[in-house]
């Protein structure tokens, strides 16, 4: 994932859930993907849609012990 795919993407979770502390960081790994923070807390990935060219899809879990 190139740098203005991920900065359009980061602008668009920024304005939907209305969060300026979003940011996408790239995987050094992967590169059809990117992590996603909210200040310092990892919070997901995105990932290039396999099936529709210039799709995405954001990736988040939510485990038990994070409930309360």
């Amino acid at each position: 994932m190139d740098e203005k795919t991920i900065r359009k993407i980061e602008g668009h979770l920024r304005g939907t859930f209305a969060n300026a502390r979003i940011t996408l960081v790239p995987r050094p790994k992967q590169k059809d993907s990117a992590e996603v923070y909210i200040g310092e807390e990892f919070v997901g990935v995105v990932f290039q849609d396999e099936d529709e060219d210039g799709s995405f899809m954001f990736e988040m879990a939510i485990l038990a012990e994070d409930l309360p």
